[in-house]
Protein backbone atom coordinates (compact mmCIF):
# COMPACT_ATOMS: atom_id res chain seq x y z
CA UNK A 1 0.00 0.00 0.00
CA UNK A 2 1.02 3.47 -0.73
CA UNK A 3 -0.40 6.70 0.44
CA UNK A 4 1.00 9.78 -0.25
CA UNK A 5 -1.22 13.20 -0.70
CA UNK A 6 -3.12 14.54 -3.16
CA UNK A 7 -1.08 16.38 -6.00
CA UNK A 8 -3.20 19.61 -5.33
CA UNK A 9 -2.06 21.98 -2.86
CA UNK A 10 -3.89 22.15 0.30
CA UNK A 11 -6.11 19.43 -0.43
CA UNK A 12 -6.27 15.98 2.52
CA UNK A 13 -7.69 13.23 -0.46
CA UNK A 14 -5.30 10.09 -0.03
CA UNK A 15 -4.50 7.29 -2.55
CA UNK A 16 -6.75 3.93 -1.26
CA UNK A 17 -5.54 0.52 -1.19
CA UNK A 18 -3.25 -1.13 -3.33
CA UNK A 19 -5.05 -1.60 -6.57
CA UNK A 20 -7.60 0.53 -5.92
CA UNK A 21 -6.47 4.31 -6.53
CA UNK A 22 -3.08 5.31 -8.08
CA UNK A 23 -0.45 6.66 -6.17
CA UNK A 24 2.46 9.23 -6.97
CA UNK A 25 5.72 7.95 -5.83
CA UNK A 26 9.54 8.40 -7.32
CA UNK A 27 11.69 5.42 -8.29
CA UNK A 28 14.40 5.21 -5.90
CA UNK A 29 17.79 6.48 -7.98
CA UNK A 30 21.20 4.78 -7.43
CA UNK A 31 22.16 4.16 -3.84
CA UNK A 32 18.59 3.52 -2.69
CA UNK A 33 17.77 6.91 -3.27
CA UNK A 34 14.84 8.82 -4.63
CA UNK A 35 15.42 10.08 -7.97
CA UNK A 36 14.42 12.49 -10.21
CA UNK A 37 13.02 11.10 -12.31
CA UNK A 38 9.03 10.58 -13.55
CA UNK A 39 6.28 9.15 -11.10
CA UNK A 40 6.84 5.12 -10.98
CA UNK A 41 4.65 2.08 -9.03
CA UNK A 42 5.43 1.73 -5.72
CA UNK A 43 8.52 -0.51 -4.47
CA UNK A 44 8.11 -3.88 -4.12
CA UNK A 45 7.46 -4.81 -0.71
CA UNK A 46 5.32 -1.75 0.25
CA UNK A 47 1.82 -3.47 -1.42
CA UNK A 48 0.82 -6.88 -1.21
CA UNK A 49 -2.28 -7.49 -3.90
CA UNK A 50 -5.03 -8.52 -2.12
CA UNK A 51 -6.25 -11.85 -1.89
CA UNK A 52 -9.33 -12.50 -3.44
CA UNK A 53 -11.93 -15.57 -3.84
CA UNK A 54 -15.00 -15.83 -5.54
CA UNK A 55 -17.76 -15.35 -3.58
CA UNK A 56 -19.26 -18.65 -4.72
CA UNK A 57 -16.51 -20.38 -3.42
CA UNK A 58 -16.02 -18.33 0.06
CA UNK A 59 -19.83 -19.30 0.51
CA UNK A 60 -19.38 -23.12 -0.44
CA UNK A 61 -16.03 -23.40 2.01
CA UNK A 62 -18.57 -21.94 5.10
CA UNK A 63 -21.03 -24.81 3.88
CA UNK A 64 -18.20 -27.43 4.56
CA UNK A 65 -17.46 -25.75 7.84
CA UNK A 66 -20.76 -25.35 8.95
CA UNK A 67 -21.33 -29.38 7.92
CA UNK A 68 -17.98 -30.26 10.58
CA UNK A 69 -19.45 -28.28 13.21
CA UNK A 70 -22.32 -29.90 12.94
CA UNK A 71 -20.10 -33.46 13.64
CA UNK A 72 -18.23 -31.88 15.95
CA UNK A 73 -21.39 -31.27 18.34
CA UNK A 74 -23.08 -34.30 17.37
CA UNK A 75 -19.66 -35.84 19.10
CA UNK A 76 -19.92 -33.41 22.01
CA UNK A 77 -23.50 -35.09 23.44
CA UNK A 78 -24.04 -37.86 21.29
CA UNK A 79 -23.57 -39.73 24.98
CA UNK A 80 -26.02 -38.02 26.46
CA UNK A 81 -28.38 -39.68 24.69
CA UNK A 82 -27.39 -42.74 25.60
CA UNK A 83 -26.32 -41.96 29.31
CA UNK A 84 -28.17 -44.50 31.49
CA UNK A 85 -27.68 -47.15 28.53
CA UNK A 86 -23.72 -46.82 29.29
CA UNK A 87 -23.71 -46.41 33.06
CA UNK A 88 -25.72 -49.69 33.19
CA UNK A 89 -23.10 -51.50 30.74
CA UNK A 90 -19.90 -50.02 32.34
CA UNK A 91 -21.65 -50.22 35.57
CA UNK A 92 -21.01 -46.49 36.44
CA UNK A 93 -22.08 -43.69 39.24
CA UNK A 94 -23.90 -40.31 38.54
CA UNK A 95 -20.37 -38.73 39.47
CA UNK A 96 -18.40 -41.09 37.51
CA UNK A 97 -20.76 -40.57 34.56
CA UNK A 98 -20.53 -36.83 34.91
CA UNK A 99 -16.21 -37.77 34.43
CA UNK A 100 -16.93 -38.67 31.16
CA UNK A 101 -17.58 -35.06 29.80
CA UNK A 102 -15.17 -33.87 32.49
CA UNK A 103 -12.24 -36.02 30.70
CA UNK A 104 -13.51 -34.82 27.07
CA UNK A 105 -13.65 -30.93 28.15
CA UNK A 106 -10.33 -31.47 29.87
CA UNK A 107 -8.35 -32.84 27.07
CA UNK A 108 -10.21 -30.71 24.91
CA UNK A 109 -8.88 -27.43 26.60
CA UNK A 110 -5.86 -28.54 27.56
CA UNK A 111 -4.57 -29.32 23.38
CA UNK A 112 -6.44 -26.32 22.58
CA UNK A 113 -3.82 -24.00 23.03
CA UNK A 114 -1.63 -25.52 21.20
CA UNK A 115 -3.75 -25.93 18.53
CA UNK A 116 -4.32 -21.88 18.65
CA UNK A 117 -0.50 -21.75 18.43
CA UNK A 118 -0.32 -23.87 15.01
CA UNK A 119 -3.32 -22.04 13.64
CA UNK A 120 -1.99 -18.55 13.89
CA UNK A 121 1.56 -20.04 12.34
CA UNK A 122 1.17 -23.23 10.35
CA UNK A 123 -1.11 -24.37 7.83
CA UNK A 124 -4.88 -24.40 9.29
CA UNK A 125 -6.31 -26.77 6.84
CA UNK A 126 -3.42 -29.24 7.88
CA UNK A 127 -4.48 -28.87 11.26
CA UNK A 128 -8.00 -29.50 11.07
CA UNK A 129 -7.87 -32.31 9.14
CA UNK A 130 -5.72 -34.15 11.78
CA UNK A 131 -8.27 -32.93 14.24
CA UNK A 132 -11.13 -34.99 12.32
CA UNK A 133 -9.08 -38.11 11.98
CA UNK A 134 -8.51 -37.75 15.82
CA UNK A 135 -11.73 -37.20 17.20
CA UNK A 136 -13.63 -40.09 14.29
CA UNK A 137 -10.72 -42.78 15.04
CA UNK A 138 -11.55 -42.61 18.61
CA UNK A 139 -15.46 -42.45 18.08
CA UNK A 140 -15.01 -45.37 16.43
CA UNK A 141 -12.71 -47.57 18.43
CA UNK A 142 -14.50 -46.38 21.88
CA UNK A 143 -17.79 -48.69 20.39
CA UNK A 144 -15.25 -51.99 21.00
CA UNK A 145 -14.55 -51.23 24.82
CA UNK A 146 -15.70 -54.39 26.73
CA UNK A 147 -17.31 -53.61 29.93
CA UNK A 148 -13.99 -54.84 32.01
CA UNK A 149 -11.88 -51.72 30.20
CA UNK A 150 -14.06 -48.34 30.99
CA UNK A 151 -10.93 -46.87 31.50
CA UNK A 152 -10.62 -47.42 28.02
CA UNK A 153 -13.62 -45.38 27.41
CA UNK A 154 -12.56 -42.55 29.16
CA UNK A 155 -9.32 -42.35 27.43
CA UNK A 156 -11.31 -42.21 24.05
CA UNK A 157 -13.25 -39.58 25.10
CA UNK A 158 -10.24 -37.43 25.93
CA UNK A 159 -9.10 -38.32 22.39
CA UNK A 160 -12.11 -36.75 20.58
CA UNK A 161 -11.76 -34.28 22.84
CA UNK A 162 -8.27 -33.52 21.48
CA UNK A 163 -9.48 -33.62 18.28
CA UNK A 164 -12.34 -31.45 18.79
CA UNK A 165 -10.35 -28.76 19.76
CA UNK A 166 -8.25 -28.14 16.42
CA UNK A 167 -11.87 -27.79 14.83
CA UNK A 168 -13.36 -25.69 17.64
CA UNK A 169 -10.31 -23.24 17.82
CA UNK A 170 -9.05 -22.56 14.07
CA UNK A 171 -12.39 -23.51 11.89
CA UNK A 172 -13.90 -19.46 13.31
CA UNK A 173 -10.65 -17.92 12.42
CA UNK A 174 -10.85 -19.36 8.84
CA UNK A 175 -14.73 -17.43 8.31
CA UNK A 176 -13.25 -14.54 9.59
CA UNK A 177 -10.48 -14.26 7.46
CA UNK A 178 -13.52 -15.12 4.29
CA UNK A 179 -15.93 -12.31 5.45
CA UNK A 180 -15.88 -8.87 6.96
CA UNK A 181 -18.21 -7.06 8.74
CA UNK A 182 -22.08 -7.79 8.37
CA UNK A 183 -21.53 -10.73 6.14
CA UNK A 184 -19.42 -11.75 8.67
CA UNK A 185 -22.19 -11.57 11.29
CA UNK A 186 -24.16 -13.48 9.11
CA UNK A 187 -22.03 -16.44 8.25
CA UNK A 188 -21.25 -16.55 12.02
CA UNK A 189 -24.94 -16.63 12.76
CA UNK A 190 -24.89 -19.74 10.49
CA UNK A 191 -21.96 -21.36 11.74
CA UNK A 192 -22.77 -21.04 15.75
CA UNK A 193 -26.40 -22.31 15.05
CA UNK A 194 -25.03 -25.70 14.28
CA UNK A 195 -23.82 -25.51 18.10
CA UNK A 196 -27.48 -26.46 19.55
CA UNK A 197 -28.16 -27.74 16.41
CA UNK A 198 -25.28 -30.85 16.47
CA UNK A 199 -25.92 -30.83 20.12
CA UNK A 200 -29.31 -31.49 19.57
CA UNK A 201 -28.96 -34.09 16.85
CA UNK A 202 -26.17 -36.00 18.57
CA UNK A 203 -29.01 -36.99 21.42
CA UNK A 204 -31.52 -37.43 18.60
CA UNK A 205 -28.75 -40.13 16.89
CA UNK A 206 -28.24 -41.46 20.22
CA UNK A 207 -31.49 -42.37 21.26
CA UNK A 208 -32.67 -43.15 17.67
CA UNK A 209 -29.59 -45.55 17.02
CA UNK A 210 -30.29 -47.05 20.33
CA UNK A 211 -33.93 -47.39 20.15
CA UNK A 212 -33.34 -49.03 16.18
CA UNK A 213 -30.50 -51.67 17.47
CA UNK A 214 -31.34 -52.23 20.82
CA UNK A 215 -27.25 -51.57 21.34
CA UNK A 216 -25.61 -47.93 21.99
CA UNK A 217 -22.39 -49.19 20.41
CA UNK A 218 -23.47 -48.35 17.06
CA UNK A 219 -24.02 -44.45 17.40
CA UNK A 220 -20.67 -44.52 17.47
CA UNK A 221 -20.07 -46.24 14.20
CA UNK A 222 -22.50 -44.39 12.10
CA UNK A 223 -20.71 -40.97 12.92
CA UNK A 224 -17.32 -41.88 11.50
CA UNK A 225 -18.55 -42.30 7.81
CA UNK A 226 -20.17 -39.02 8.01
CA UNK A 227 -17.16 -37.69 9.04
CA UNK A 228 -14.74 -39.37 6.13
CA UNK A 229 -16.98 -37.11 3.78
CA UNK A 230 -16.41 -34.15 5.68
CA UNK A 231 -12.82 -34.33 6.03
CA UNK A 232 -12.70 -35.26 1.86
CA UNK A 233 -14.80 -31.88 1.27
CA UNK A 234 -12.69 -30.05 3.57
CA UNK A 235 -9.64 -31.42 1.47
CA UNK A 236 -10.91 -30.52 -1.81
CA UNK A 237 -13.16 -27.14 -0.98
CA UNK A 238 -12.09 -25.12 2.13
CA UNK A 239 -8.88 -22.76 0.96
CA UNK A 240 -6.70 -21.30 3.73
CA UNK A 241 -6.91 -17.50 3.32
CA UNK A 242 -3.77 -15.47 5.08
CA UNK A 243 -4.94 -14.11 8.39
CA UNK A 244 -6.69 -10.85 8.38
CA UNK A 245 -7.35 -11.25 4.31
CA UNK A 246 -10.77 -9.55 4.95
CA UNK A 247 -10.01 -6.78 6.39
CA UNK A 248 -7.03 -6.28 4.02
CA UNK A 249 -4.36 -6.21 6.94
CA UNK A 250 -1.75 -8.58 5.51
CA UNK A 251 0.41 -7.56 8.31
CA UNK A 252 3.96 -9.59 7.27
CA UNK A 253 3.10 -8.21 3.50
CA UNK A 254 4.55 -4.94 5.36
CA UNK A 255 7.39 -6.18 7.37
CA UNK A 256 5.47 -6.89 10.30
CA UNK A 257 7.57 -9.15 12.29
CA UNK A 258 6.11 -12.32 13.85
CA UNK A 259 5.45 -11.53 17.41
CA UNK A 260 5.60 -14.60 20.04
CA UNK A 261 2.88 -16.48 21.93
CA UNK A 262 3.67 -14.83 25.07
CA UNK A 263 3.39 -11.32 23.15
CA UNK A 264 -0.28 -12.67 22.34
CA UNK A 265 -1.09 -13.26 26.03
CA UNK A 266 -0.02 -10.32 27.37
CA UNK A 267 -1.81 -8.46 24.99
CA UNK A 268 -4.67 -10.73 25.27
CA UNK A 269 -4.61 -10.06 28.97
CA UNK A 270 -4.56 -6.34 28.58
CA UNK A 271 -7.62 -6.49 26.60
CA UNK A 272 -10.67 -5.97 28.95
CA UNK A 273 -13.26 -6.99 26.08
CA UNK A 274 -11.48 -10.18 25.08
CA UNK A 275 -11.11 -10.98 29.23
CA UNK A 276 -14.51 -10.12 30.29
CA UNK A 277 -16.12 -11.60 26.99
CA UNK A 278 -13.99 -14.90 27.82
CA UNK A 279 -15.52 -14.71 31.26
CA UNK A 280 -19.08 -14.42 30.07
CA UNK A 281 -18.20 -17.58 27.77
CA UNK A 282 -17.19 -19.26 30.55
CA UNK A 283 -20.72 -18.94 32.82
CA UNK A 284 -22.28 -20.23 29.34
CA UNK A 285 -20.37 -23.22 29.18
CA UNK A 286 -21.08 -23.83 32.84
CA UNK A 287 -24.44 -24.10 32.08
CA UNK A 288 -24.54 -25.62 28.93
CA UNK A 289 -22.34 -28.56 29.76
CA UNK A 290 -24.35 -29.50 33.16
CA UNK A 291 -27.93 -29.28 31.18
CA UNK A 292 -27.01 -30.42 28.35
CA UNK A 293 -25.70 -33.92 30.08
CA UNK A 294 -28.20 -34.17 33.22
CA UNK A 295 -31.17 -32.89 30.97
CA UNK A 296 -31.66 -35.79 29.73
CA UNK A 297 -31.54 -38.18 32.64
CA UNK A 298 -33.39 -34.91 34.94
CA UNK A 299 -37.04 -34.95 32.49
CA UNK A 300 -36.60 -38.96 32.59
CA UNK A 301 -36.73 -39.10 36.04
CA UNK A 302 -39.55 -36.29 36.32
CA UNK A 303 -41.66 -38.75 34.34
CA UNK A 304 -40.94 -41.49 36.68
CA UNK A 305 -41.95 -39.21 39.49
CA UNK A 306 -45.51 -38.13 37.94
CA UNK A 307 -45.78 -41.62 37.20
CA UNK A 308 -45.92 -41.35 33.89
CA UNK A 309 -42.77 -43.93 33.08
CA UNK A 310 -41.02 -47.02 34.97
CA UNK A 311 -37.82 -46.53 36.24
CA UNK A 312 -35.17 -47.92 34.12
CA UNK A 313 -33.06 -50.44 35.91
CA UNK A 314 -31.45 -52.21 33.13
CA UNK A 315 -30.40 -51.26 29.40
CA UNK A 316 -32.00 -50.54 27.26
CA UNK A 317 -33.66 -47.81 28.67
CA UNK A 318 -36.53 -46.10 26.80
CA UNK A 319 -35.35 -42.68 27.51
CA UNK A 320 -38.32 -40.65 24.75
CA UNK A 321 -37.24 -37.60 27.08
CA UNK A 322 -33.45 -37.81 24.99
CA UNK A 323 -35.36 -37.27 21.64
CA UNK A 324 -37.75 -34.92 22.67
CA UNK A 325 -34.36 -32.79 24.37
CA UNK A 326 -32.78 -33.02 21.41
CA UNK A 327 -35.87 -31.57 19.62
CA UNK A 328 -36.35 -28.67 21.67
CA UNK A 329 -32.39 -28.36 21.83
CA UNK A 330 -32.26 -27.74 17.36
CA UNK A 331 -35.13 -25.97 17.25
CA UNK A 332 -34.60 -23.69 19.99
CA UNK A 333 -30.66 -23.21 19.16
CA UNK A 334 -31.54 -22.10 15.49
CA UNK A 335 -34.22 -19.22 16.61
CA UNK A 336 -32.05 -18.54 18.75
CA UNK A 337 -28.96 -17.66 17.04
CA UNK A 338 -30.73 -16.47 14.03
CA UNK A 339 -32.10 -14.25 16.78
CA UNK A 340 -28.98 -12.87 18.80
CA UNK A 341 -27.27 -12.66 15.53
CA UNK A 342 -30.19 -10.40 13.55
CA UNK A 343 -30.65 -8.33 16.79
CA UNK A 344 -26.86 -7.55 16.95
CA UNK A 345 -26.79 -6.41 13.56
CA UNK A 346 -29.50 -4.42 13.52
CA UNK A 347 -28.92 -2.99 17.20
CA UNK A 348 -24.87 -2.06 16.32
CA UNK A 349 -26.25 0.38 14.05
CA UNK A 350 -27.33 3.16 16.14
CA UNK A 351 -25.82 1.80 19.26
CA UNK A 352 -21.88 0.19 19.14
CA UNK A 353 -22.13 -1.60 22.35
CA UNK A 354 -25.07 -3.46 20.91
CA UNK A 355 -23.22 -6.93 20.79
CA UNK A 356 -22.08 -7.35 24.79
CA UNK A 357 -25.82 -5.54 25.86
CA UNK A 358 -27.90 -8.29 23.77
CA UNK A 359 -25.34 -11.26 25.66
CA UNK A 360 -25.87 -9.49 28.86
CA UNK A 361 -30.39 -9.14 28.69
CA UNK A 362 -30.34 -12.75 27.21
CA UNK A 363 -28.39 -13.98 29.94
CA UNK A 364 -29.95 -12.23 32.93
CA UNK A 365 -33.30 -12.93 31.22
CA UNK A 366 -32.19 -17.07 31.31
CA UNK A 367 -31.56 -17.19 34.63
CA UNK A 368 -35.03 -16.79 36.30
CA UNK A 369 -36.37 -19.12 33.28
CA UNK A 370 -34.24 -22.03 34.24
CA UNK A 371 -34.89 -21.49 37.72
CA UNK A 372 -38.59 -22.03 37.33
CA UNK A 373 -37.63 -25.41 34.47
CA UNK A 374 -36.06 -26.92 37.19
CA UNK A 375 -38.59 -25.37 40.96
CA UNK A 376 -42.29 -26.53 38.42
CA UNK A 377 -40.65 -29.90 37.20
CA UNK A 378 -42.34 -32.15 40.14
CA UNK A 379 -45.09 -30.13 39.38
CA UNK A 380 -46.04 -29.75 36.24
CA UNK A 381 -44.16 -31.27 33.04
CA UNK A 382 -45.40 -29.11 30.34
CA UNK A 383 -44.41 -25.50 32.45
CA UNK A 384 -41.20 -27.37 32.39
CA UNK A 385 -40.32 -28.16 29.58
CA UNK A 386 -41.90 -24.47 28.27
CA UNK A 387 -39.30 -22.50 30.59
CA UNK A 388 -36.19 -25.01 29.48
CA UNK A 389 -37.00 -24.50 25.63
CA UNK A 390 -36.83 -20.27 27.00
CA UNK A 391 -34.11 -20.99 28.93
CA UNK A 392 -32.53 -22.86 25.90
CA UNK A 393 -33.63 -20.34 23.17
CA UNK A 394 -31.71 -16.99 25.14
CA UNK A 395 -28.35 -19.09 25.57
CA UNK A 396 -28.14 -19.60 22.31
CA UNK A 397 -28.82 -16.21 20.90
CA UNK A 398 -25.08 -15.86 22.31
CA UNK A 399 -23.03 -17.97 19.80
CA UNK A 400 -22.86 -16.09 16.53
CA UNK A 401 -22.43 -12.72 18.88
CA UNK A 402 -19.60 -13.58 21.40
CA UNK A 403 -17.26 -14.84 18.39
CA UNK A 404 -18.18 -11.35 16.64
CA UNK A 405 -16.93 -9.82 19.96
CA UNK A 406 -13.93 -11.86 19.89
CA UNK A 407 -13.12 -11.10 16.04
CA UNK A 408 -14.07 -7.13 16.16
CA UNK A 409 -11.61 -6.73 19.44
CA UNK A 410 -8.73 -8.79 18.71
CA UNK A 411 -6.38 -8.12 15.93
CA UNK A 412 -5.80 -10.69 12.96
CA UNK A 413 -2.38 -12.19 13.88
CA UNK A 414 -3.72 -13.31 17.43
CA UNK A 415 -7.29 -14.72 16.57
CA UNK A 416 -6.76 -18.34 16.78
CA UNK A 417 -4.46 -17.47 19.89
CA UNK A 418 -7.92 -15.55 21.28
CA UNK A 419 -10.08 -18.32 20.94
CA UNK A 420 -7.86 -21.21 21.73
CA UNK A 421 -7.91 -18.94 25.25
CA UNK A 422 -11.43 -18.29 25.44
CA UNK A 423 -12.42 -21.93 25.15
CA UNK A 424 -9.74 -23.32 27.38
CA UNK A 425 -10.73 -20.73 30.13
CA UNK A 426 -14.49 -21.56 29.16
CA UNK A 427 -13.63 -25.07 29.51
CA UNK A 428 -11.52 -25.25 32.85
CA UNK A 429 -14.04 -22.80 34.31
CA UNK A 430 -16.97 -24.18 32.94
CA UNK A 431 -18.56 -27.28 31.37
CA UNK A 432 -14.94 -29.32 32.22
CA UNK A 433 -16.50 -29.31 35.80
CA UNK A 434 -19.72 -28.31 35.64
CA UNK A 435 -21.26 -32.32 34.43
CA UNK A 436 -18.81 -33.84 37.33
CA UNK A 437 -19.80 -31.36 39.99
CA UNK A 438 -23.73 -31.79 39.15
CA UNK A 439 -23.60 -35.04 39.40
CA UNK A 440 -20.67 -35.26 42.82
CA UNK A 441 -23.59 -32.77 44.47
CA UNK A 442 -26.49 -35.09 43.20
CA UNK A 443 -24.71 -38.26 44.82
CA UNK A 444 -23.70 -36.37 47.60
CA UNK A 445 -27.75 -35.35 48.50
CA UNK A 446 -28.88 -38.58 47.84
CA UNK A 447 -26.06 -40.59 50.05
CA UNK A 448 -28.00 -38.98 53.38
CA UNK A 449 -31.54 -39.44 52.27
CA UNK A 450 -33.73 -42.62 51.65
CA UNK A 451 -33.27 -45.07 49.05
CA UNK A 452 -35.66 -43.85 46.85
CA UNK A 453 -36.80 -42.36 42.83
CA UNK A 454 -38.02 -39.26 43.97
CA UNK A 455 -35.02 -38.39 46.55
CA UNK A 456 -33.02 -39.06 43.13
CA UNK A 457 -34.90 -36.50 41.08
CA UNK A 458 -34.49 -34.14 44.54
CA UNK A 459 -31.00 -34.39 44.64
CA UNK A 460 -30.21 -33.95 40.73
CA UNK A 461 -32.44 -30.95 40.91
CA UNK A 462 -30.98 -29.61 43.74
CA UNK A 463 -27.44 -29.87 41.92
CA UNK A 464 -29.20 -27.65 39.05
CA UNK A 465 -29.86 -24.87 40.87
CA UNK A 466 -25.89 -23.25 41.08
CA UNK A 467 -26.43 -23.03 37.42
CA UNK A 468 -29.12 -20.56 37.66
CA UNK A 469 -26.78 -18.15 39.82
CA UNK A 470 -23.98 -18.79 36.97
CA UNK A 471 -25.90 -17.54 34.88
CA UNK A 472 -26.58 -14.60 36.58
CA UNK A 473 -22.98 -13.88 37.08
CA UNK A 474 -22.38 -14.44 33.28
CA UNK A 475 -24.58 -11.79 32.40
CA UNK A 476 -22.91 -9.44 34.56
CA UNK A 477 -19.43 -9.59 32.71
CA UNK A 478 -21.03 -8.64 29.48
CA UNK A 479 -22.04 -5.54 31.00
CA UNK A 480 -18.54 -4.83 31.78
CA UNK A 481 -17.65 -5.68 28.37
CA UNK A 482 -19.85 -3.48 26.59
CA UNK A 483 -17.87 -0.41 29.09
CA UNK A 484 -14.50 -1.53 26.98
CA UNK A 485 -15.78 -2.92 24.08
CA UNK A 486 -15.37 0.66 21.72
CA UNK A 487 -11.90 0.95 22.65
CA UNK A 488 -10.81 -1.91 22.48
CA UNK A 489 -12.11 -2.44 18.75
CA UNK A 490 -10.42 1.45 17.79
CA UNK A 491 -6.91 -0.74 19.36
CA UNK A 492 -7.83 -3.57 16.90
CA UNK A 493 -7.73 -1.55 14.04
CA UNK A 494 -5.06 0.90 14.87
CA UNK A 495 -1.54 -1.72 14.32
CA UNK A 496 -2.03 -2.33 10.97
CA UNK A 497 -3.04 0.96 9.76
CA UNK A 498 -0.33 3.01 11.68
CA UNK A 499 2.64 0.37 10.27
CA UNK A 500 1.23 1.11 6.80
CA UNK A 501 1.68 4.72 6.99
CA UNK A 502 5.31 4.05 7.85
CA UNK A 503 5.98 2.13 5.45
CA UNK A 504 4.67 4.67 2.74
CA UNK A 505 6.34 7.41 4.31
CA UNK A 506 9.72 5.76 3.75
CA UNK A 507 9.11 5.46 -0.28
CA UNK A 508 7.32 8.29 -1.04
CA UNK A 509 9.53 11.85 -2.39
CA UNK A 510 11.92 13.62 -0.06
CA UNK A 511 10.49 16.68 -0.60
CA UNK A 512 7.70 15.88 1.72
CA UNK A 513 8.14 16.41 5.72
CA UNK A 514 6.81 14.21 8.16
CA UNK A 515 5.83 15.04 11.74
CA UNK A 516 3.55 13.64 14.31
CA UNK A 517 1.80 15.88 16.49
CA UNK A 518 0.65 15.40 20.11
CA UNK A 519 -1.70 16.35 22.00
CA UNK A 520 -5.80 15.20 22.77
CA UNK A 521 -5.41 12.47 19.40
CA UNK A 522 -2.11 11.70 17.58
CA UNK A 523 -1.69 12.46 13.97
CA UNK A 524 1.14 11.97 11.50
CA UNK A 525 1.25 14.56 9.04
CA UNK A 526 2.84 14.70 6.03
CA UNK A 527 3.66 18.17 4.41
CA UNK A 528 5.24 19.17 1.16
CA UNK A 529 7.62 22.18 0.78
CA UNK A 530 4.86 23.88 -1.89
CA UNK A 531 2.39 24.12 1.15
CA UNK A 532 0.05 20.76 0.09
CA UNK A 533 -0.42 18.97 2.85
CA UNK A 534 -2.37 15.89 4.48
CA UNK A 535 -3.26 14.87 7.93
CA UNK A 536 -4.49 11.48 9.07
CA UNK A 537 -5.51 11.32 12.71
CA UNK A 538 -5.95 7.89 14.17
CA UNK A 539 -6.75 7.45 18.50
Amino acid sequence: MCLCPSSHPGTGAWAGEAGAMSAQCREPGPGGHPGASGAGPCPPGTASAPWNLPRWWACLAAAVLCYINLLNYMNWFIIAGMLLDIQNFFQISDSNAGLLQTVFICSLLLSAPVFGYLGDRHGRKATLSVGILLWSGAGLSSSFISPQHSWLFFLSRGVVGIGSASYSTIAPTVLGDLFVRDQRTRVLAIFYIFIPVGSGLGYVLGSAVLQLTGNWRWAFRVMPCLEAVALILLIALVPDPPRGAAEKQEEAAVGDPRSSWCEDVRYLGRNWSFVWSTLGVTAIAFVTGALGFWAPTFLLEARVVHGLQLPCLQDPCNNQDSLIFGILTVVTGIIGVVLGAEASRRYKKVNPRAEPLICACSLLIAAPCLYLALILAPVTLLASYVFLALGELLLSCNWAVVADILLSVVVPRCRGTAGALQITMGHILGDAGSPYLTGLISSTLRAGRPDSYLQSFLSLQQSFLCCTFVIALGGGCFLLTALQLERDQAGAQQPGTVRKLYSVVAVCRTDWGVSVEAGGHRRLRITRGSGGAGTLGWP
